[in-house]
């Protein structure tokens, strides 16, 4: 006899929260850009999903929603995941491509010329760098010197949220993530920076953390303007 995991919309929502804007590096579920997720008794999955504008990157857009579609329909007891992008000129296409597993070329044809693998990639060195700050932040404040930095590994960083997150996003990119590895390292290639490179490092990683917050706000602001209603799984509105 075979049996079926329930399934419902928190467990939906749930994988939706694994699912992260590239560029910003956050859930979509607290970005609001989840407008609506239902399932079925029988295990049909309906998740609509919505972004700050009309013109929102169709390469960004096409990655949110194939993630989503992968997390939801491989979900137990999804029998079946119709997953769309609403408001969007390019929406169609998107969606289209998404549902029959065609990727993003064929999905744009004669548009694009390739695969979104690197442009992935690029976003997570991004998010390595932002999360190499958010690590070294509280450890400078401590009264870590910036030049001892270079001399710690992951394991002798303090647990923390930042911490995980890092170690995360490295190992996406099989840079390496365990105990034992530097803390600073280049994004590109893994290898430990070097001691002179110590304060350059630290600069571009704060930049880019600075940089993908304030996108985040603006993307923020702008979908509040867009729309009034707030996203499902979303922080309250302050």
């Amino acid at each position: 006899m075979t049996t079926t995991t329930a399934v419902d919309g928190s467990r939906i929502l749930t994988a939706l929260g694994e699912v992260r804007d590239p560029e910003l590096d956050e859930p979509i579920t607290s970005l609001g850009f989840v407008a609506s997720c239902t399932v079925s008794a029988d295990g049909h999955a309906r998740v609509r999903l919505r972004l700050p504008t009309y013109f929102c990157a169709p390469n960004f857009a096409f990655l949110m929603v194939a993630d989503a579609y992968d997390v939801v329909s491989t979900l137990d007891g999804v029998r079946t995941a119709d997953v769309a992008l609403e408001d969007h000129f390019a929406a169609d296409a998107i969606n289209g491509g998404v549902a029959a597993r065609a990727g993003f070329a064929r999905s744009f044809d004669g548009e694009a010329v390739g695969e979104l693998d690197e442009l992935r990639a690029d976003f997570l060195r991004k998010a390595v760098l932002a999360g190499t700050d958010q690590v070294c932040r509280p450890l400078v404040a401590s009264g870590v010197q910036p030049a001892a930095l270079v001399a710690l590994t992951l394991g002798e960083v303090p647990p923390s949220r930042a911490l995980d997150r890092l170690r995360q996003r490295r190992a996406e990119l099989d840079l390496p993530a365990g105990d034992d590895a530097p803390l600073l390292i280049e994004p590109t290639t893994g290898a430990p920076v070097a001691d002179a490179a110590v304060p350059l490092h630290l600069r571009k990683a704060r930049t880019t953390r600075i940089s993908v917050e304030a996108n985040s706000g603006i993307c923020r602001g702008m979908l509040r303007h867009r729309y009034d209603t707030q996203g499902e799984g979303e922080e309250e509105l302050t």
